[in-house]
């Protein structure tokens, strides 16, 4: 996951809005979002090499998302633990949030640089471990990419703008703004490129929202909101190689 766009605790309808793009390499296996046998309560997609996902939601309201911290002098290492993990654990557990950045704080070494979202609708904490604080999210919208969170690259910069214009302009969120936000492939100007390590070039194919590069790109596009009531709406586009070829949708209300 490459991108994740959200607001919490300010809509008056929808107390937790996501916006998100997973972008990896074409040839890693995944799974659509489903319903896990092996764990019933949790939505999610799953990667097929590790068996641990991206992002997730569980008919209990628990959420958590992850993106990658961009380090070229790491991205050819061999860690001990897949950041996949991370998400799932969570998902599957029942620390709370805290507890569980808490309890990953001493071995968060044994991962490669990481961002992850954790908490629920009501609250939502984040963590990474290059800073390695335990950070409550403040009410507002957000962005996070492959730096840490709301750092402003052009991508984060205008996907907070775009989530933000819909929600102030809608009070009915609908999936389908949320994907036309995240199907945005527009390069960013030069002058506004972050310095990553991994050269201009890759810089520029890396900026837009939505990416599409020769064998790594935007996979799937996530659209989830949770209204007042409680009732989730996940939504999942697929793509290959920037091409849209499946979609899911799954409506619940979160139990206790």
């Amino acid at each position: 996951m490459c991108l994740i766009n959200f607001q919490c605790q300010v809509h008056g309808e929808y107390p937790l809005i996501i916006a998100a793009n997973r972008d990896e390499s074409y040839e890693r296996p995944t799974a659509m979002a489903h319903f896990w046998e092996d764990h019933p309560g949790l939505l999610a997609g799953r990667d097929l090499l590790e068996l641990g996902t991206w992002l997730g939601i569980t008919k209990s309201g628990r959420f958590a998302a992850l993106t990658n911290y961009r380090d070229p002098k790491t991205m050819y290492q061999t860690f001990e633990k897949s950041r996949g993990d991370l998400v799932k654990n969570f998902l599957v557990g029942s620390l709370s949030p805290t507890e569980y950045l808490a309890k990953i704080q001493p071995q968060d070494n044994r991962y490669n640089g990481f961002n992850l979202l954790v908490g629920t609708m009501d609250e939502l904490f984040y963590y990474n471990n290059i800073e390695r604080e335990i950070v409550k999210v403040e009410k507002g919208t957000h962005s996070l990419s492959n730096h840490f969170l709301n750092t402003p690259w052009p991508k984060v910069v205008k996907g907070k703008q775009k989530l933000q214009v819909i929600t102030d302009r809608y009070d009915e969120i609908k999936h389908e703004q949320l994907f036309e936000l995240l199907t945005d492939r527009e390069i960013a100007a030069d002058e506004f490129l972050p310095d990553t390590g991994v050269g201009q070039t890759m810089e520029r194919q890396l900026s837009p929202l939505f990416i599409q590069m020769d064998s790594y790109g935007t996979r799937s596009s996530t659209a989830l909101t949770i209204d007042r009531n409680n009732q989730v709406m996940f939504s999942e586009r697929t793509y290959e190689q920037g091409a849209l070829t499946d979609e899911v949708n799954f409506n619940f209300f979160i139990n206790d």
